[in-house]
């Protein structure tokens, strides 16, 4: 059923090897050196033939956006279109009448959140909705067509996610493309995003070892996109598009903005500026020109979020403290200057010489010079190491004064009173915090 599919999606191919056929037809009808001639086409066929197969397994191995938009099919893709290019992919394609059935019809009791893509319902399906599918909670994504994002960012998630498989990336059990109607079925993530826990007011701080492992797992999904037979380019790594599970384990989300990376002779994929304020690299803001180092910044931007409690913008701050890779880099390769970056909410609890080598490895990934910057595989290889620096000689804990019993010197409880406040002022200063910019295509 895929061959059909397939072979009307890049009749382009087909069509450029026609004509090398139709020329080497010609020469045959040319005099003279008939023979050698013939030896020659059948050599040329043979090769094209051969470069067309490997063509069309490379092609098989994942679809693109550009694949598919490019086709003689035009831009807006028909539904049959796009399930018989997905064949193969084991996404389930729902009707607007299941969904609305297994969110209560959208009830605001399964509202879950919203974001530039559109609102987000919590739901549940099994046998009863779709024969053969797996019982489980999960997430409906429902595109607002007067929202930020429109139907090609729709189609680019259901094309990237339909077909890449990992670990570290939310799965995308189906979706519906039904008259006008654009939804998305991902896996229920249980604890939402990073985010939530990093810069809510009343959310729990994370503790140390929790976000390297979610840092280490964010980073292995940025390392699979970048290393895949096509590449991928994420081009909107940001906190709130890191979901965690309920082990706190981190998966990639929100694939509206992903591209394909350049080709094997090209440096770079030139495309309109995308992305959010403050993780977006300087060069691709300047330039245009999108690399895998581009995300490479932004993971080092929410490296030093993790790091700091901070947002990675934040107008309620004081202005030199507004942009926080230019706030924190003089710090982060100075081991005596770091606590004053480090989260306060971590109070202490954390190994010096593991902060230090994450701070120095988020250094790296937002050098200015992109060139400079590592790759993802060698930040998953200098981020697993750190998760065994447990030692508790090392940690940079906060002095605690022990007063003596009371004997009516009031000296000794002012000062406690006014350590108090000052450890009560911390979690409020952490808490204001300014929503990232996202900005319009």
């Amino acid at each position: 059923m895929a061959k059909p599919g397939w072979s009307s999606l890049f009749g382009c191919f087909s069509s450029r090897h026609g004509g090398a056929g139709a020329g080497a037809d010609g020469g045959r009808r040319k005099k003279g050196g008939g023979g050698g001639k013939k030896k020659k086409v059948a050599a040329a066929r043979r090769q094209q033939h051969h470069h067309h197969q490997q063509q069309q397994r490379k092609l098989q191995s994942r679809l693109s956006f550009s694949d598919l938009s490019g086709s003689a099919l035009g831009g807006m893709v028909s539904p049959e279109d796009l399930s018989l290019s997905l064949a193969g992919s084991n996404l389930h394609i729902f009707t607007i009448a299941e969904l609305r059935a297994i969110t209560r019809d959208f009830s605001m009791t399964n509202f879950i959140g919203e974001g530039g893509f559109g609102p987000v319902y919590k739901g549940f399906v099994d046998e009863k909705v779709r024969p053969g599918l797996r019982a489980q909670p999960v997430a409906v994504k429902l595109l607002d067509l007067e929202g930020t994002q429109g139907h090609n960012e729709w189609l680019t998630e259901v094309i990237f996610l339909g077909q890449l498989r990992h670990p570290h990336l939310v799965k995308l059990v189906g979706y519906c493309y039904e008259d006008e109607h654009r939804l998305l079925v991902y896996e229920f993530m249980t604890r939402g995003s990073l985010e939530k826990h990093l810069f809510k007011k009343y959310a729990a701080s994370l503790p140390w070892s929790t976000r390297l492992k979610i840092a280490i797992g964010a980073a292995k999904g940025l390392a699979f996109l970048h290393e895949a037979e096509k590449p991928v380019i994420y081009r909107d790594f940001k906190t709130s598009n890191i979901l965690l599970d309920s082990d706190f384990k981190a998966k990639l989300s929100d694939f509206g903005l992903a591209k394909d990376g350049p080709e094997e002779d090209e440096t770079h994929v030139s495309t309109r500026v995308m992305g959010t304020q403050g993780y977006a690299a300087p060069e691709y803001i300047m330039t245009g020109h999108l690399t895998a180092k581009s995300d490479v910044y932004g993971f080092g931007v929410v490296l030093l979020e993790l790091l700091t409690g901070r947002k990675s913008v934040d107008k309620n701050r004081p202005p030199r403290e507004q942009n926080l890779v230019e706030w924190a880099r003089p710090y982060l390769t100075d081991a005596r200057r770091l606590d004053r970056v480090m989260d306060r909410n971590l109070a202490g609890q954390y190994p010096a010489r593991s902060a230090q080598k994450a701070a120095a490895l988020a250094h790296r990934c937002v050098s200015l010079n992109p060139k400079s910057r590592p790759h993802m595989s060698a930040v998953v290889e200098a981020l697993e190491p750190l998760l065994a620096l447990d030692d508790v000689d090392g940690l940079v804990g906060t002095f605690v004064y022990v007063a003596p019993p009371d004997d009516g010197d009031s000296s000794g409880s002012g000062s406690r009173r006014r350590a108090g406040r000052r450890s009560s002022d911390s979690p409020a200063d952490q808490s204001a915090a300014a929503a990232a910019v996202v900005q319009p295509e």
